[in-house]
């Protein structure tokens, strides 16, 4: 791939990618610790979900007014950055769906700006091969990273796991915010 914008979009949003699945399907398990039973997975979950979508719409209204739109896309990877984070100190399940709603309005920020700035820099005839290649990247990484996930939390418990999944999302943060704005 010679596309230099597509190149700098891959490797770093494949990093927070990594950092994501690391968590997985190991939400579940973190959840149980406050809570037994799957109705506590449930409601912290859904309260993501309409937080996100609540601030998709949001970003759906206004973000193509900015004409900076990785700064969405900044402040996405740094809230999700702080969020996994603060899930060391999380006590008890309605702090937890609070932080499922700040962890919302990361999501929103983030992978809509991602999806639309990618878009931007599609080549021309190349945009299933381009979109194909993204898959396969994030499938590679979403499979290393719930298996490494597994692996920190067997061995290390969640405190490292949360540690590392801050650590590389605010990784994605700088390298994207070192990158020149022309690029992207």
């Amino acid at each position: 791939m010679n596309n230099k914008a597509l190149k700098v979009l891959f490797f770093y949003n494949g990093i927070f990618v990594l950092a994501g699945s690391l968590l997985g399907p190991l939400y579940a398990v973190y959840v149980q610790k406050f809570q037994s039973g799957v109705l506590a997975i449930s409601v912290s979950w859904s309260a993501f979900i309409i937080s996100a979508t609540f601030f998709i719409y949001l970003l759906s209204k206004i973000g193509d007014r900015f004409k900076e739109k990785e700064y969405f896309l900044l402040a996405g990877y740094l809230i999700r950055a702080l969020a996994w984070f603060l899930f060391i100190f999380i006590g008890n399940i309605w702090s937890l769906v609070i932080l499922q709603i700040f962890l919302g309005l990361g999501e929103a920020l983030g992978t809509p700006t991602f999806e639309a700035i990618f878009a931007e820099h599609l080549d021309q005839g190349k945009f299933l091969a381009e979109y194909s290649n993204w898959k396969l990247i994030t499938n590679i990484v979403l499979a290393i990273g719930t298996l490494a996930g597994g692996i920190i939390v067997a061995k290390f418990g969640f405190t490292p796991l949360f540690l590392a999944m801050s650590a590389l999302s605010a990784v994605s943060f700088i390298g994207v915010l070192l990158k020149p704005r022309k690029l992207l």
